[in-house]
């Protein structure tokens, strides 16, 4: 085999620094998939190895380009998702998802998918008026969702947006809890909103909760009505019955979106009872006008010990 080496001059130290990530925590990954050893002095980045590793190891450098150059942070699903476009041909397709940006933060940070799995199940809720996502924590099914949510709130393609989860959490009821019903339903609500407080000021959303913009509710009370008009997302789906999951379904009304999600791994109810998340997906999934996504392991987008303990319960069997 033949040894050979590559050398790339980075644009700045802050570019430098983008690419190699904490510790180098980057270079480490990038070497240990593809067999080449990367060596950062400055700004000058020296691969060198075997001629096939070091060809592999530039290309997913230079398909990172778009992130290094402008001093981006570079994440874990960023490195998986640059080497399965180059395995599996989708160069372009990894272009155009580095390039789309779907939203801003209030602090002015870029959100935009980081996975092929996250450009698709953003695509179906655009496309679809019922879109299920199941996978595990930390591969964003909440956040890109409400992401979603609060632009259409914004740019007035909704009236306003429901955001409701099951009262389930290792078997405590809301009446034992202390407090009115918005302090009885805030433990169980606060994912929801962390996700608004991204996009919304927290001073603006006491108003338009006041007004019904924002409605942020248990499962339960969702029955008897008709969401019309609404951006609806259904949080911790895992965690109904089959019965509550088809009484929110059938609340859909004219002019809205629903979004269901949940982790079918991580389920809180009584061992005898099926989640409704596992019946809807075997129920509904030739239903025309309604979209399922999946998420693994590598989706995850939080913290890179997040995905490994994912990838290890995975592994486990807990039965």
């Amino acid at each position: 085999m033949t040894e050979t080496s590559q050398t790339l001059q980075l644009p700045t130290h802050e570019s430098a620094i983008a690419l190699a990530g904490i510790g180098e925590e980057n270079l480490k990954f990038l070497s240990r998939h593809t067999g080449a050893n990367l060596v950062l002095r400055g700004q000058e980045l020296q691969i060198y190895g075997q001629e096939k590793a070091v060809e592999r190891a530039m290309k997913v450098v230079r398909s990172l380009q778009p992130y290094w150059q402008e001093a981006k942070a570079i994440s874990y699903p960023d490195l998986m998702t640059a080497f399965q476009a180059i395995d599996t041909g989708r160069n372009e397709e990894y272009k155009e998802l580095q390039q789309s940006i779907l939203a801003k933060t209030r602090r002015g940070e870029i959100i935009r998918a980081k996975t092929f799995r996250q450009r698709q199940y953003i695509k179906a809720i655009q496309t679809h008026d019922i879109t299920f996502c199941i996978g595990p924590a930390g591969t964003g099914k909440t956040f890109l969702a409400a992401v979603l949510a609060v632009q259409a709130l914004l740019n007035n393609q909704c009236e306003r947006l429901i955001l409701t989860r099951p009262a389930v959490e290792a078997g405590e009821k809301l009446g034992f809890l202390p407090g009115d019903l918005q302090q009885k339903v805030n433990p169980f609500l606060r994912p929801l909103y962390d996700a608004l407080y991204e996009f919304i000021d927290p001073q603006r959303i006491p108003d338009l909760m006041e007004r019904g913009e924002i409605e942020v509710a248990p499962l339960a009370y969702m029955r008897g009505r008709t969401l019309s008009n609404a951006f609806v997302i259904v949080d911790e789906a895992q965690n109904t019955t089959p019965a509550q999951l088809k009484m929110v379904l059938t609340r859909l009304g004219f002019g809205s979106k629903m979004v269901v999600t949940g982790d079918i791994t991580q389920t809180d109810l009584p061992s005898h009872q099926e989640s409704g998340l596992v019946v809807a997906s075997k129920i509904l999934k030739s239903v025309e006008g309604i979209a399922f996504c999946q998420f693994s392991q590598a989706d995850v987008v939080r913290h890179p010990l997040v995905q490994r303990i994912v990838e290890a319960y995975e592994k486990f069997d807990l039965s």
